[in-house]
């Protein structure tokens, strides 16, 4: 039988009140992370140290029931609930994907599995690691299989119920040490949230109170709700049968358009380089999942409104000259985040919408 789109939007809401009674006034950008699971997209989390990134990833695991241990076997390949890489300047390739190990009983070369093979990987710190490592994990997310000695193996089974989600965070402070993305790769995710400060006095007391009388971390509170057939079967709901008029197809496309320089003169005020057709098709697809959350069977502008700076903050390359006047004001890691968030709020009075932007 079938989901309809009542049941999908009770049970993300029902991840998402769980999830918030942990992770403290980030309601909205729960919002989007589970619409990018729904869409079967990947997330990266960018914020200063200790404001919860590691915290979502953990908690959403526990909530979809899967754990360290290995919840699925096929063929020869075992595949975890959920894994975590912490991402260093000497981990390899290998250490992500994978390796042929040589058995000295069969003295021949066999795989060793590496923690990619998952339902939810934890890329923690990604810009820690080498490109050549980056790279690695990134093939993998596009083409969600993996070669090991010249044999490929995949990461998703649809009909196993078998879905592959990388979550991956990053501090942008940070510049000693990293290796910042380049945007080919960044292009690869299909949302990057902003994980800020909590906002406000209020708030901050509630994350105080919540750890004040505790042993262990909130999160091991969280029992299941759902399983990973569910989620695979909500992500072929979400896809196939929410639908997108032409009103929005056309709204979606003439905002794609205008972040263009080559499009729109004014635009290159603010962006160097504009959005793709990915990131258009990806808008699309975010907007779908966060309208299934709100229990609708259509996309509304206000679905599109809420997505679209977490979908194309990380697509657009600002003008250098307004980051640098930018600056001026603000923290230099967020001098960029301004700018592209300027860019955006001109390009939706353009196309006659008004976005939301947790800036």
């Amino acid at each position: 039988m079938g989901l309809k789109v009542e049941e999908v939007s009770e049970r993300a809401k029902s991840i998402l009140d769980e999830l918030s009674s942990v992770v403290l006034g980030l309601e909205e950008e729960l919002k989007v992370l589970l619409a990018t699971l729904l869409a079967n997209g990947h997330v990266l989390l960018e914020g200063v140290p200790g404001v919860a990134k590691t915290t979502i990833a953990r908690g959403l695991s526990r909530l979809i029931g899967l754990k360290e241990d290995i919840v699925l076997k096929i063929g020869e390949v075992g595949y975890k609930g959920w894994s975590r890489i912490q991402f260093t300047p000497d981990l390899l390739p290998g250490d992500v994907t994978g390796s042929l190990v040589f058995n000295p009983i069969t003295r021949d070369f066999e795989p060793r599995f590496g923690p990619i093979f998952t339902y939810i990987l934890l890329a923690d710190e990604i810009n820690r690691a080498i490109p050549r490592t980056q790279s690695s994990l990134l093939q993998a997310m596009q083409e969600r299989t993996v070669t090991i000695g010249g044999k490929t193996y995949p990461l998703e089974d649809r009909d196993r119920a078998k879905f592959f989600f990388v979550i991956a965070t990053q501090n942008p402070v940070e510049q000693e040490g990293t290796y910042p993305l380049p945007e080919a790769q960044l292009d690869r995710f299909a949302t990057r949230i902003l994980i800020g400060y909590p906002r406000g006095l209020e708030v901050e007391k509630e994350v105080y109170r919540l750890h004040l009388y505790r042993v262990k971390e909130p999160l091991e509170d969280l029992k299941p709700i759902v399983d990973p057939s569910w989620i695979v079967r909500a992500q072929e709901f979400v896809l196939k049968r929410i639908e997108v008029s032409e009103e929005i197809l056309d709204i979606v496309v003439r905002f794609i358009m205008y972040t263009r320089p080559q499009a729109l003169d004014v635009a290159s005020k603010y962006f160097e380089l504009g959005a793709s057709p990915r990131a258009g098709i990806t808008l699309l697809r975010i907007a779908k999942a966060y309208a299934a959350i709100e229990g609708k069977e259509e996309v509304e502008i206000d679905d599109l409104e809420a997505v679209v700076f977490h979908v194309l903050n990380h697509r657009l390359i600002p003008s250098l000259e307004r980051v640098a006047e930018v600056t001026e004001l603000s923290a230099r890691y967020e001098a960029k985040y301004r700018v592209i968030a300027e860019g955006l709020r001109f390009t939706a009075k353009n196309v006659g919408i008004s976005i939301s932007i947790p800036l």
